[in-house]
């Protein structure tokens, strides 16, 4: 690429980030007027625009598998931790007694088949076992096996809709997300229901977690309740990570 032909690629890049940033609406994840999370919303457009959508993260081999699993293990239905929810929390904590034998996942929203899933049932689809690196911006990263069904097998059985942009996933404690139909799609983004050979452990999300291998640790949430495809951005509220200060999207 000679000279010229960068500077244009970088304005022409520039300019579409702009349109990008002021002409989000309701639809779109809010910035609240942050000068960060606007920058967030550039990396966001950027990598949506640069990169290709079926690209995948780095999967290892079990000799890689990390001896000490360190990634930010909780007990949501402890009341004295941060995140306790007064509802969930507890309902959490009655279900794990019998690990989650009468839990079920809801699917809503913008699909043709709402419904309800057992652990039994997402074990019916055929799973996906990936070992991968827990990328943690607070240095709790770490290599495990992870085994689940891809979350593209759930939508599609419950008949996502074409105008669908974005799956919210809420949980037992007050740690609610979201991501893009792209990510959502993507091979690799699985409801993971067991970690190294193991079903899950309680602490690292039980009865069922997001693997979203190629955003940060942090998007993978854990303690999955119910999961909600919507054609508009929702916003979480002060419970929200947005709010707090973090990105709403950390591509690696």
């Amino acid at each position: 690429m000679t000279p010229i032909d960068r500077r244009g690629f970088l304005a022409g890049l520039a300019t579409s980030g702009t349109l990008l940033l002021t002409g989000c609406g309701s639809e779109d994840p809010p910035t609240y007027g942050n000068v960060l999370r606007m920058g967030d919303r550039f990396t966001y457009s950027a990598q949506r625009l640069l990169l290709p959508r079926a690209s995948l993260a780095r999967e290892y081999d079990r000799r890689d598998i990390s001896s000490t699993v360190a990634i930010g293990n909780t007990d949501p239905g402890n009341d004295h931790l941060e995140g306790f929810d007064p509802v969930w929390g507890r309902k959490w904590a009655e279900q794990a007694v019998d690990d989650f034998r009468d839990w079920r996942l809801e699917v809503a929203g913008a699909v043709d088949r709402p419904g309800l899933y057992s652990l039994e049932d997402l074990r019916r689809f055929p799973p996906r076992t990936q070992i991968t690196k827990h990328m943690c911006e607070e240095g709790w990263s770490a290599i495990s096996e992870w085994t689940g069904v891809p979350l593209r097998a759930v939508l599609d059985h419950a008949g996502t809709r074409t105008s669908a942009r974005f799956v919210n996933f809420f949980s037992f404690d007050t740690n609610p997300d979201s991501i893009d139909m792209i990510d959502a799609l993507h091979p690799q983004t699985i409801l993971a229901y067991g970690m190294n050979g193991q079903a899950l452990p309680h602490p690292h999300g039980a009865p069922i977690r997001l693997r979203v291998e190629r955003q940060l640790g942090y998007k993978n949430v854990k303690f999955i309740r119910r999961i909600e495809v919507t054609e508009h951005f929702v916003d979480p509220g002060a419970t929200g990570l947005i709010q707090s200060g973090w990105s709403w999207y950390t591509g690696i």
